[in-house]
This record gives C-alpha cells, structure tokens and sequence, in this order.
C-alpha cells in the first residue's frame, strides 16, 4: 500500500502512528457508554459512538460555527454542539435511529404536558389490558414472560389511543414514544450482547415491570429537559444518504464516527425495537425496512443484494486505492471458499469503500474551505484478512479534494479475541482530515 502514499504523506502517518497519544487523544478514550451517565445522552443506548465530552471538547477547541454529523445515530454530536452554543445538523440513513436523534434534540417540550400524557397513557393501559399477548411474533414471545408482555403491548395500545385522540403535544408524544422503546429490553428477561443483539437464550436475573420502568422514565426525561433547556446551538435532524446531502460549503467542522467494516449489521441491533412497534416481522425484512439504506458495512447487506465485485470496483472514485482494495477482495474471495459461511466479505469490502468514497465527494461540496473533518475510524481483518481502513479513507479524502489526512491511533481493539478467533491486531483512532 505504500507505493501509494506521497513521500510526506507517509512519513506524516508513520509519525502519527508511533506518537504517543494526545491529551485530546487521551480524553476521546472514553466510548458511548460513558454518554449513559449524561443527560438526555442516556435516553437511548446505541451500538456505535463515541465520547460526547470528546466531541464537544473538539467543537469548542475548533471554534466551531456551523458543525456537521453525515452519520449522527443517535445525535452524539449535535447534543455535544448544542451544548457548546453551535449550529449542528446531523444525517442518519437509519430510519429509527433517525427518530431517536430528532426526540433527543428536542428542547421546547411542556413538562405538565408531558406529565398528563404520561399518567393517562398508564391509566389507559389498565383499561385496555389483554388477557393473553396478542402478538404472533416469535421473538417478542422468547423476549418477554406473559405478564411484561402484556404490559408492554397495553402501554404501546394507550400510545396509539393518545396519537389518535390528538390531545398531547407532538413533542410530548415522541418522548412518550422513546420512553417505551426505551424500557423494551430493562424489561426483558433475555440478555443483550455489548454490541446491542439480542440474545434469547441467555437469562437476566433482574427485570423490570414495564409500568414501573415508564413512569422511572418520565422522571428521566423531564430532569433531563430542565438540563437540556441551557443548550442553546440550533439542531436539525436529515433522515436520509451522507452522500445525495446538498448543502455546499456551509459547515466548518465534520466530527463523525462512521461504520466499520467489521461485519456489525446495524439493521439487527434495533430489530427488538422494530418488531415491538410493528415496523418489522421477521430478521429478514431488515434488509428493505433499513439495511438497504445504509452504507454497506456488513455481508448480510452485500449478499441480498447480490452484488457483483467487478461492478462494485467499476467506481472512478476508488482509483486512488483500487489496486489494493482488488488484491484485498479477491483474497477475501478466495479465503471465504474454505469457510463454511462463506460470508460475501469481498464485495462487501468493496461497497464500503466505494460508499465513502462518494461520502467524501459529498463533504468536499459541503465544507468551507479551511474546514476540518474528524473521524473516529477502525479498521478490520474479516477472516484474517487485514484491511487498513484509515489509509484507504484518507487517501479517499485527498482524491476527493481535500488537502491532507493525519491519524492518531487511540486504543486497540479486539484483544480479548486475539487468542481464540480473531487473531489480526486491531485498531482505533481519529483520522483527521483538512479542508
């Protein structure tokens, strides 16, 4: 891959890889799991993020004025910005995920509204109560016992009732909404991978009722709004493609995590979700309710759509990289024929790369000129296979237009893997990229 770089360019990402980390550096050490002790940041856990102390420490240190998120989730960054006093507008393509983020931005909410919503909504749950689950679904069935699964659907029916009855305010009524999926899986009595699967044979020995849990997060959420009312920065939310945003050349700042290439099906983490609220029947209609929308980060949505290597690689755009990402593919190709998946990591591979490519296109439409791009990267080895995601991506961004790229790299990832199946070295860190 070397033959690759420039001469400066190499020398500057072989230094940044041997420094020591940063203070900033340091600080961004922290995950979304450190967000679940902030407020309104808790609201929601979501598979992917970062630091939002981390994030909003950059925005700051930018002198930010007008901050973009092309892969928000759960708004992370725009949370970060509106405390920071900044414009912010963040785009998800996952279309639940994208609700969540505009709940989460909401600032303006009524609390005797929401506080009348929420008691009549647990009144009215009472009244509606089936005797038995009304739900065929096989999994909300090995998710929950009886009786939390009839509760959960009677709160989800008073929801309905409210929405119809048209009393409550929009905003109120969102929160409403999160405050249920919210408490869908503190009320399951199956575990939850760290990564946001469910796991139906695994037990959890403490489970909460769900009226119980509704009413705790009624108190979470106006608490939480109270705080959030001194976050002054203007958010919007895009539900839509990074790549088809047209905005040009408004933001100064890009602070964003997006996916990795590491197999994680973003469209699986929220199916529990999804089937509750009746957007979803089964595993595979994920694919056209969410995966299908997505940048292509994992084999299941490479697979269904059958997508062929050598149309994938016909991208003008990965030029700067295709030799590389060729001879990577094909051994991909060539290794997944003696495994017993043979997971499609070839083209799925190649659609990553050629979505960011076109990601960054986009954000060289989108920048100021003398803007800076921050992105917290990893890379991958799907079947032992290494694939250098920060090198690729900043030599994306370079073609693309952008001046320069540098990375820092913050912790390794996967070490607790490395003695049983995943054995490459793994990384992650910030690629940095100037405008």
């Amino acid at each position: 891959m070397l033959d690759l770089l420039g001469q400066s360019t190499r020398q500057n990402t072989e230094a940044v890889r041997n420094s020591a980390c940063s203070a900033e550096a340091t600080a961004m050490s922290g995950t979304f799991a450190d967000n679940l002790k902030l407020p309104v940041h808790r609201w929601f856990r979501y598979s992917a993020g970062f630091s939002a102390e981390w994030a909003e420490d950059v925005i700051r240190r930018r002198g930010a004025r007008r901050v973009l998120d092309p892969f928000c989730g759960s708004g992370t960054t725009l949370l970060a910005a509106a405390k920071a006093g900044v414009d912010s507008v963040g785009i998800e393509a996952h279309p639940f995920v994208a609700r969540i983020a505009q709940i989460k931005a909401h600032r303006d909410v009524d609390l005797d509204d929401l506080a009348n919503l929420f008691s009549r909504m647990r009144a009215e749950a009472w009244q509606v109560r089936p005797e038995a689950p009304t739900t065929d679904s096989r999994l909300l069935l090995k998710c929950y016992d009886t009786e939390n699964l009839i509760a959960l659907e009677s709160l989800r029916r008073a929801y309905e009732i409210e929405v119809a009855d048209c009393v409550a305010s929009e905003p109120a009524l969102d929160l409403a909404w999160l405050a249920l999926t919210c408490i869908l899986r503190e009320c399951s009595a199956v575990g939850t991978a760290q990564w946001q699967y469910v796991l139906p044979n695994k037990r959890k020995s403490k489970v909460k009722h769900p009226y119980h849990a509704f009413e705790q997060r009624q108190r979470m959420f106006a608490l939480d709004l109270i705080y959030a009312r001194r976050f002054s920065g203007p958010t919007e939310v895009v539900r839509g493609d990074a790549r088809d945003y047209a905005d040009e050349s408004s933001f100064d700042l890009v602070v964003t995590s997006p996916p990795y290439p590491n197999n994680y099906d973003y469209a699986d983490a929220t199916r529990l979700e999804m089937t509750f609220w009746q957007q979803v029947d089964s595993w595979g209609d994920l694919h056209h309710a969410v995966r299908k929308h997505l940048v292509c980060s994992c084999s299941q949505h490479s697979a269904a759509d059958r997508m062929d290597l050598g149309q994938v690689l016909d991208n003008d755009q990965l030029e700067p990289i295709k030799s590389e990402l060729e001879r990577v593919c094909a051994q991909l190709d060539e290794v997944r024929l003696t495994k017993g998946g043979r997971k499609t990591y070839h083209t799925m591979v190649a659609a990553y790369f050629s979505g960011l490519a076109s990601v960054w296109v986009a954000l060289r439409r989108q920048i100021a000129e003398g803007g800076q791009i921050v992105f917290v990267v990893g890379d991958s080895a799907p079947y032992g296979v290494y694939v250098p995601c920060e090198v690729w991506l900043g030599e994306l961004a370079v073609a693309a237009g952008f001046e320069g790229y540098s990375f820092e790299k913050i912790r390794d990832r996967n070490t607790k893997w490395r003695n049983r199946k995943h054995r490459v070295p793994l990384k992650e860190g910030i690629l940095r990229v100037e405008g």
